[in-house]
């Protein structure tokens, strides 16, 4: 798999990460080791996890698979802190302290003594932005982590924290930013494509499948099986099971048929070769689902069909 500079950094990513937001939950141990085996085998190296996916059990189940499944070094082992769950409720906290010692429970539950990239997860008005990204460069500076990014920041919050970062002397400049992007949700085009290119930031799409959407499995109904059926994915799956999206989706599969590609390829690799994109985060429930996202590595898309997706889609 094709390795990419992480924004004006040195440090190479696979064009693909390996999203486990549900591993722990609906992702179980044994689907987890063949995904990243199959993952590291097709030449993947990003894998993305966050402290607050599954309360923490995706990030133990990942330090359970380091030094089995892969060694240590042959990934780019990425997190997230500032978001997560008290009695069922989502909790937002991006203080110094909070930051730190989740950081900390992180590495614990990895089982790894620093990341390769630890991103704030979230912007939050409640704790000033200098003291979130304090909590970055000593992270650096104690070596828990190598590089440092955002995540669902907008366009101006982007723009402030990474000026704020290399205009401080000593301070550790943003890698990357993390966002949703795919061919149903193109708003970050507007204002954080263009302030990550300017600012040299990478960009990590998650989401990139439109919640799974444009792989064309909604379009009869619900799967029983879907995240979409799912009490905890339902709502998230549902905002783009609108007319509108629908009509995407039937140009995707269109695009498909024509191609002789999936529906899943034809959006991810539109996704996958967008100018700014570093590399998006894919996500999948099973290996057998997985696998059709690791078969693209040679695909590339003709330039009247990215036209004729790009008209379809355009962000609004």
């Amino acid at each position: 798999m094709q390795q990419r500079s992480l924004g004006r950094t040195g440090l190479k990513v696979s064009r693909l990460g390996l999203g486990t937001m549900t591993w722990g939950r609906d992702t179980d141990q044994h689907e987890a080791r063949d995904q990243l085996i199959a993952f590291a085998e097709a030449g993947g190296t990003l894998v993305d996890t966050a402290a607050g996916y599954t309360d923490g059990a995706s990030e133990s189940l990942i330090g359970t698979l380091i030094g089995d499944v892969v060694a240590r070094d042959e990934i780019v082992l990425a997190t997230k802190a500032g978001i997560s769950r008290r009695s069922g409720e989502r909790v937002t906290n991006t203080s110094r302290g909070h930051l730190l010692s989740s950081l900390d429970a992180s590495l614990k539950r990895l089982a790894v003594d620093h990341v390769d990239l630890w991103q704030v997860h979230v912007w939050s008005d409640e704790t000033p932005v200098e003291e979130t990204l304090g909590a970055l460069d000593h992270a650096v500076a104690s070596g828990r982590t190598s590089y440092v990014g955002i995540s669902n920041y907008s366009g101006w919050q982007t723009a402030h924290a990474a000026t704020w970062q290399r205009a401080v002397p000593g301070r550790a400049p943003l890698a990357s930013t993390q966002v949703e992007y795919s061919l149903l949700n193109r708003a970050i085009e507007r204002e954080v494509l263009p302030a990550a290119a300017a600012l040299g930031l990478g960009v990590l799409p998650w989401s990139p499948l439109g919640r799974g959407v444009l792989t064309g499995k909604y379009r009869g109904g619900t799967p029983s099986d879907s995240r979409g059926a799912s009490s905890v994915f339902s709502s998230f799956v549902g905002t783009y099971l609108d007319d509108r999206s629908g009509g995407i989706v039937e140009s995707v599969v269109r695009a498909a048929e024509g191609l002789g590609w999936t529906a899943l390829e034809v959006a991810l690799v539109w996704v996958r070769d967008r100018p700014g994109v570093t590399a998006p985060i894919v996500g999948a429930r099973t290996a057998a689902q997985l696998q059709g996202a690791l078969d693209l590595e040679d695909k590339e898309l003709p330039s009247e069909i990215i036209a004729a997706l790009d008209d379809v889609s355009e962000a609004r």
